[in-house]
């Protein structure tokens, strides 16, 4: 197989790995984002794809959902869900993708790695707060407050699992920028 068709592939298969684990969704009863293993599975990807690989793989997920597919949380999908509140949530994961995978790329440290997990999680809060004070008209404080406090925590310790579970895979698989 080919190394374009064989990255093709590994896009999809991480859009939809993204997918699965989207659906992974708790509603929680204080505020309009759900806790879903999104954030995992966005770090997972950028870690053993790369930077474009593994933003590629996210933007795919996220034109999927664009298209109609219900991929994102709870099985919903449209344009409506990418421009709504929550939407700047969605609309930052490629870039965490992009980051982690730079810094993947670039050096073995776990303790990098996990840095340029924060990094690339801080761009999914700051572009998800924003767009979510707009559209709802909450400041910036209130919007922190409803949608980053409650994740923070539990964001972290996926982080910290992303880390470890995509370190070993890496080590483990060739599909990863040093394969291209």
């Amino acid at each position: 197989m080919n190394s374009k068709t064989q990255n093709i592939i590994i896009c999809g298969l991480f859009a939809s790995i993204t997918a699965v684990l989207s659906q992974i969704s708790i509603p929680l009863p204080f505020t309009t984002v759900p806790l879903t293993m999104q954030i995992f599975a966005v770090a997972l990807t950028g870690l053993i794809l790369g930077s474009k690989k593994g933003f590629i793989s996210i933007l795919i997920y996220l034109l999927l959902g664009a298209i109609g597919v219900p991929v994102f949380a709870q099985m919903t999908a449209g344009l409506g869900i990418l421009m709504g509140p929550t939407g700047g949530f969605l609309l930052g994961c490629p870039f965490m993708a992009f980051v982690v995978g730079y810094v993947s790329e670039k050096s073995s440290s776990k303790i990098y790695t996990l840095l340029s997990m924060v990094l690339g999680l801080s761009i999914v809060y700051i572009t998800g707060t924003i767009m979510f004070s707009v559209i709802t008209k909450s400041t910036i404080q209130e919007s922190i407050l409803a949608c980053v406090a409650p994740f923070v925590f539990v964001d972290l310790i996926k982080l910290f699992l992303a880390t470890s579970i995509g370190i070993s895979i890496s080590k483990r698989v060739n599909i990863g920028v040093k394969s291209c």
